[in-house]
C-alpha cells in the first residue's frame, strides 16, 4: 500500500493535447543566489626606516678664517629693490582670462592714441605679471641689470612672450629703471582635454639684462664726518665680532677702528688720504681676514626634519625620555545588500579599525656636553628621528639644558 502511494506521489503528469500549448511557455524556475557580501578590510601602518649615515668622530675644525667682507659691509653699499607692473603679450592661449588684463592693454593702446574695445582684446594671449629687480649698489644711469617676471592672475605659462615697458620704482615712489624684451622661462605647460603636463615653473620668467638703469643712487663712501661705518651682515653680528673685526683693522692701521657696538665699527679716514685712494682704502680694509665667531644656534625645520647645530652650542646634564604615541585609524566600510525577493534595502555598513601604540621608554641621563662632538654624541645616544630631535632640542631650550638659539623655519 505504502509503496502504491509513494509511486502515485512521484509519478510524472500526463500532458494531453489541451495542455501542452500551456506548458510549452512555462519556463523552469531556477534559485536565485544571495548577493556575496564584501570581505574586504583597509589597513594602514606607520614605519620608521632604520638609521643612516654614520656619525663621524673626528674633531670638528675650528678656528675658520674669514674676511672681514664676509660678515660686515660698508653702510649705503647695499642693494635696492625695485618692483612694477607690467603686461606679457605674445603668449599662445596660455594668458590670464580675467577682465582686468583687457583693461591693461587698453589703457596701453590707449596711450598711444588707439582705441578700442573688450571685444576686440585675446586676453588669453596677455597677462599681467609683477616686475622686480635689484639695483646694486654704484651702477651708474645705463647699466644693464636683470629682472624677474612674475603671474599675477590665472595664467598658466609665460613661455614665448615677451614684457612691455614696464617703469620700476623704489621705495620712495621714483622711476630707477625700465624693463622690457623677450622672457626666458624655466619651465613650459601643455594641456589636452584629458591631460595636462607641467615642467618646472612655467609662470615665473627672467628678463636677462632687459633692464636700463634710468636713475643712480648717490652714495658717499665716507660720512661727513670722515668716518667709514661697517655693519654686520644678516645673522653676523655679535660683539665677539665687532671687537675682532676692529682689532684686525687696527693690525694694519693702527686706531682707526672703534667697535660702536654688536653691529658697528667705525673705521676713520687716514688723514690727508687722497679721493682716489678711496676704493683701494677700503678694499685692503675689507679683505683683512680674521677668526670667526662660532655661534651658539641650532636652525630646526618640523616640516622637513632639518636639524643644522652651530659650533657654540653646548647642552648641560639632565634627563631625557621621549616615547611616540602611533594612533592608526583605517575605515572600510561594507555594503550590505538584502536577499532576492526581502523587499530589504541596500544599507552601508561602517567598519572601523583602531590601533594605539605607545612606547615604554625609560629615561635616558643626558651628561654634559662642551664640544659640538660631545653634542652630537649625546643627541645620538637617544636614538630618535629627526622630527623627535627638534621636539627635543625645544624641551631642552626651555628646560635651560640647551645653552643655544634655537631659530625655526
Amino acid at each position: 500500500m505504502l509503496l502504491s502511494l509513494t509511486l502515485l506521489l512521484f509519478q510524472a503528469p500526463v500532458v494531453t493535447p489541451d495542455t501542452a500549448a500551456e506548458t510549452t511557455n512555462i519556463l523552469p524556475v531556477r534559485g536565485i543566489e544571495a548577493p556575496v557580501q564584501p570581505t574586504g578590510k583597509s589597513t594602514a601602518r606607520v614605519t620608521v626606516g632604520p638609521r643612516t649615515g654614520e656619525f663621524n668622530r673626528g674633531v670638528p675644525k675650528s678656528g675658520i678664517m674669514v674676511r672681514v667682507s664676509d660678515v660686515m659691509r660698508p653702510r649705503g653699499q647695499e642693494s635696492n629693490t625695485l618692483i612694477g607692473i607690467g603686461l606679457i603679450t605674445g603668449l599662445n592661449g596660455t594668458g590670464d582670462s580675467g577682465g582686468y588684463v583687457k583693461q591693461a592693454m587698453s589703457n596701453l593702446l590707449l596711450n598711444m592714441n588707439i582705441h578700442v574695445t573688450d571685444d576686440q582684446l585675446q586676453a588669453k594671449n596677455m597677462a599681467v605679471v609683477t616686475v622686480t629687480a635689484d639695483l646694486p649698489p654704484g651702477v651708474r644711469t645705463g647699466t644693464r641689470i636683470d629682472a624677474k617676471v612674475s603671474c599675477f592672475g590665472d595664467a598658466s605659462s609665460l613661455a614665448g612672450g615677451s614684457l612691455e615697458i614696464t617703469e620700476l620704482q623704489g621705495l620712495d615712489g621714483q622711476v630707477y629703471a625700465t624693463v622690457g624684451g623677450s622672457l626666458s622661462a624655466s619651465g613650459n605647460a601643455f594641456g589636452a582635454d584629458g591631460a595636462s603636463a607641467v615642467t618646472n615653473h612655467p609662470t615665473v620668467a627672467m628678463v636677462t639684462g632687459g633692464c636700463k638703469v634710468e636713475r643712480e643712487v648717490a652714495v658717499d663712501l665716507f660720512s661727513e664726518h670722515g668716518y667709514l661705518y661697517l655693519e654686520t651682515k644678516f645673522r653676523k653680528g655679535g660683539f665677539d665680532t665687532s671687537v675682532r673685526v676692529a682689532d684686525t683693522i687696527n693690525e694694519l692701521y693702527p686706531g682707526l677702528a672703534v667697535p660702536i657696538d654688536a653691529g658697528r665699527v667705525r673705521v676713520s679716514k687716514p688723514v690727508g688720504l687722497p679721493e682716489e685712494q678711496y676704493v683701494p682704502f677700503i678694499a685692503s680694509v675689507l679683505g683683512r681676514e680674521l677668526e670667526a665667531e662660532s655661534f651658539a644656534r641650532v636652525v630646526v625645520n618640523s616640516r622637513t626634519g632639518l636639524v643644522v647645530i652651530g659650533e657654540g652650542v653646548r647642552i648641560g646634564s639632565g634627563a631625557v625620555t621621549k616615547g611616540d604615541l602611533t594612533v592608526t585609524i583605517a575605515e572600510s566600510p561594507e555594503v550590505s545588500q538584502p536577499g532576492p525577493l526581502s523587499g530589504g534595502e541596500t544599507v552601508e555598513v561602517p567598519r572601523s579599525t583602531l590601533d594605539v601604540q605607545e612606547e615604554n621608554r625609560g629615561l635616558s641621563l643626558v651628561t654634559g656636553a662642551a664640544t659640538l662632538n660631545e653634542v652630537v654624541e649625546v643627541l645620538n645616544v637617544l636614538g630618535v628621528t629627526s622630527r623627535d630631535m627638534i621636539q627635543i632640542l625645544e624641551a631642552m631650550s626651555q628646560s635651560g639644558m640647551l645653552h643655544a638659539e634655537i631659530i625655526t623655519l
